[in-house]
């Protein structure tokens, strides 16, 4: 009984190294592909209790695991979506074959870094076949809620959805100065008319007219001006009509001092508001009391400058991930727009998580459930553009342990053959 135990264990040993040299091989080919976690072989002892005064070798049995927790280090690459994490927590994908095939909501995968590009229909693909999901923007650019307990949320990252969009003008800006003396009685009143462009919601130029009419008093000055705003692609429509009332004092002559209809200026801002395209914008006049936009002094008129924002319809130009996971559409217009979140999922025990082809992981019921975290914050790490993660193997410790294995399988090879040759002896007795 003996004898065959030593040889069972012998056996065993022999096994457990051959399962430890299957990790050490797997580690070594594996350590330049980037997103790599490392296998290990742990050794666990087996015990026979026997009867009293004899001892049977319970041998030993090999258990893997797959390090998933371990990091390793960020390069930088050329491409904005090479994405890492950088720290804890992994990106959601999915597979492209799945996508292909019209899933609207597939299977997530994890992963802690990929080389997504954007394939022939938009969509961010990896040289691996996988593809980044993420939660969809709101039109205005924020995030919506979304479950944090499941995928549910998730779709396919596509940028072709957001090729183009338009930048309508929101705010615009007036400095000019009126001429203080055609307030004055016998002025002939005449108007002061120009045009200023914005951008409409469909991202193309349009005019707006601008009228400064002065109040000419019958005696004395009335320092006082009509505003009028005209669209002249809508026949010439009046937007808004304002009065704008001007200071004479010795420390405020000139000044903005009041608009009329009441409530319709916000001295906090210097802006009336005009409606315009569905929406209002600011026309920013200057606030009360203040110095710039819009004063009234001396004998001239003086148009100094106009200002909008907004711009033409833009053409989508590239494609950015930040710090805190969102999916930056930049285009040709200077405009940036929010199209995507991603978030970073995070388990309780990531060595849990059942490994899949091209280092992609799937949760289990040892890794636990996922939470689905905004990038940076929890426990989860930020993620990081322009960046791959290497493999984690360090292939110095492999060779070492390389090494070692030989040799503790050589070892137990000798048992083997120190039992075979007692048990020969054994075999001569007979003879």
């Amino acid at each position: 009984m003996t004898l065959s135990s030593s040889f069972g264990a012998g056996v065993a040993g022999l096994n457990t190294n051959a399962t430890r040299l299957a990790t050490i091989s797997d580690n070594i080919a594996n350590s330049s592909t980037f997103g790599y976690k490392r296998a290990q072989a742990d050794f666990r002892t087996m015990v026979i209790n026997s009867g009293e005064g004899t001892y049977s070798a319970g041998g030993v049995k090999a258990q893997t695991m797959r390090l998933v927790d371990e990091r390793g280090p960020l390069i930088s690459t050329a491409n904005p979506t090479d994405l890492a994490v950088n720290g804890r927590g992994m990106l959601p994908v999915a597979s492209g074959v799945a996508v292909d095939n019209g899933a609207l909501n597939p299977p997530a995968m994890l992963t802690t870094t990929g080389s997504f590009r954007p394939d022939a229909n938009g969509y961010l693909r990896s040289e691996a076949n996988q593809v980044l999901m993420g939660i969809p923007a709101n039109a205005d650019g924020s995030i919506p809620a979304f479950a944090r307990d499941s995928t549910a949320s998730l779709r396919p990252v596509n940028v072709n959805l957001n090729q183009f969009v338009g930048n309508p003008t929101t705010r615009m800006l007036m400095e000019l100065n009126l001429p203080a003396t055609d307030t004055r009685a016998g002025a002939t009143g005449e108007p002061y008319d120009f045009t200023v462009e914005y951008f409409n919601n469909l991202g193309m130029a349009q005019d707006l007219s601008i009228s400064f009419t002065p109040t000419v008093p019958a005696t004395g000055e009335s320092n006082e001006w009509a505003l009028t705003v005209t669209d002249p692609e809508n026949g010439g429509a009046t937007l808004a009509s304002f009065t704008l009332q001007f200071a004479d004092g010795p420390t405020d002559g000139g000044t903005l001092q009041g608009v009329l209809p009441a409530g319709s200026f916000d001295p906090a801002t210097g802006a009336v508001q005009l409606p315009v395209d569905g929406k209002l914008i600011d026309l920013v006049i200057g606030g009360a009391g203040g110095r710039s936009g819009i004063t009234q002094l001396s004998d001239r008129f003086t148009l100094v400058s106009t200002e909008r924002n907004g711009s033409a319809a833009g053409n989508l130009v590239s494609v950015e991930v930040d710090a805190q996971g969102m999916v930056n559409a930049l285009y040709d217009n200077a405009q940036i727009r929010t199209i995507y979140q991603i978030p970073v999922i995070d388990v309780p025990n990531p060595n849990g998580l059942t490994a899949l082809d091209d280092q992609a992981f799937r949760v289990s019921g040892d890794s636990g459930p996922m939470f689905l975290w905004d990038a940076g914050t929890g426990p989860t790490g930020s993620i990081a553009g322009y960046a791959r993660e290497e493999s984690t193997t360090d292939v110095a410790a492999e060779l070492t342990q390389m090494i070692q294995t030989q040799r503790a399988y050589s070892t137990n090879a000798k048992v083997i053959q120190a039992v075979d040759e007692m048990v020969q002896e054994t075999t001569n007795i007979k003879r």
